[in-house]
């Protein structure tokens, strides 16, 4: 769990690692998704996938899509279809303002992180631009090098 979740009192679900190797993110904003039924207990027992997900802006909507959840086992006739767009619940000012960015500055928006914040479900949605093959080469070889001077210094 990271340290800004253990200060603010909430529990990670999730965390799109793919999404920071992929993507510059400049600016994370928190998001309600709209749920029904049984995928809130199949999101608490983790029972989701979203390495495909993105979100889109449709009629000043923000949605969640390619996110699965899982039928929940005990759920039976109330399970819900589980490759269904969600809405995902922002202010309209930052609705807005998402908006112009992916609109004019050609920005993506991808769900970096899920995790629970006083019993409700919540999304990390980051703005980001996709990154250039040589800036994943940068990445890998920056990680690299520091794994490396981890070692050293375990080894002193």
């Amino acid at each position: 769990m990271s340290a800004e979740g253990a200060a603010a009192g909430t529990k990670t679900l999730a965390v799109n690692r793919r999404a920071r190797f992929s993507y510059e993110i400049d600016e994370r904003i928190e998001c309600g998704i709209e749920l029904r039924g049984t995928e809130v207990k199949s999101m608490k027992s983790g029972r989701f996938s979203f390495s495909d997900a993105y979100c889109r802006i449709v009629n000043n909507e923000l949605w969640l899509i390619g996110f699965h959840i899982s039928p929940y086992e005990q759920g039976n006739l109330f399970n819900h279809d589980p490759d269904r767009e969600r809405k995902l619940l922002a202010h309209r000012d930052e609705i807005k303002r998402l908006r112009r960015k992916v609109d004019e500055r050609g920005y993506t928006l991808i769900p970096t992180r899920f995790y629970l914040k006083r019993g409700l479900v919540k999304v990390e949605v980051g703005l980001g631009k996709g990154k250039k093959l040589a800036d994943k080469r940068q990445a890998i070889k920056e990680r690299d090098m520091k794994r490396d001077a981890e070692r050293e210094l375990h080894r002193r």
